[in-house]
C-alpha cells in the first residue's frame, strides 16, 4: 500500500514542478537575472549528476577526478566532444593500471 502513496507523491510534485509554471507565468520572463538562472539550470542539473557518477564508477576515485581534470582542460582547449570521450577513457585506463 505505501509504494502507491510514493508514486503518488512523486507524481504530485512532478506535475506540479511541470504545470505550475506555465499556469502561472504567462508573460515573457523580462527579468534578465531569471532568464539567466533559467539558462544555466540544465546544466548544472547534468553536473550534479555526472561528476560523482564519475568518481564512483571506477575503481579508484583518484582516476575519475584525474579523468574529471583532462575533460575539463580538453573541452577547455575547444576540442570535440569525442575526442574529449575517448581522453577521458584513456586517463582512467591508464591511471587504472598504474594504481593497480
Amino acid at each position: 500500500m505505501s509504494h502507491y502513496v510514493y508514486i503518488l507523491v512523486m507524481f504530485a510534485v512532478i506535475y506540479l514542478i511541470r504545470a505550475l509554471p506555465m499556469t502561472l507565468i504567462r508573460r515573457p520572463i523580462k527579468s534578465r537575472f531569471i532568464q539567466s538562472f533559467l539558462f544555466y539550470v540544465p546544466y548544472v542539473t547534468l553536473a550534479v549528476m555526472t561528476f560523482p557518477a564519475m568518481i564512483d564508477a571506477t575503481q579508484h576515485p583518484l582516476a575519475g577526478v584525474l579523468a574529471l581534470v583532462v575533460g575539463v582542460v580538453a573541452a577547455w582547449l575547444g576540442v570535440g566532444l569525442m575526442p574529449v570521450a575517448v581522453l577521458c577513457c584513456v586517463a582512467v585506463f591508464l591511471s587504472e593500471l598504474a594504481l593497480v
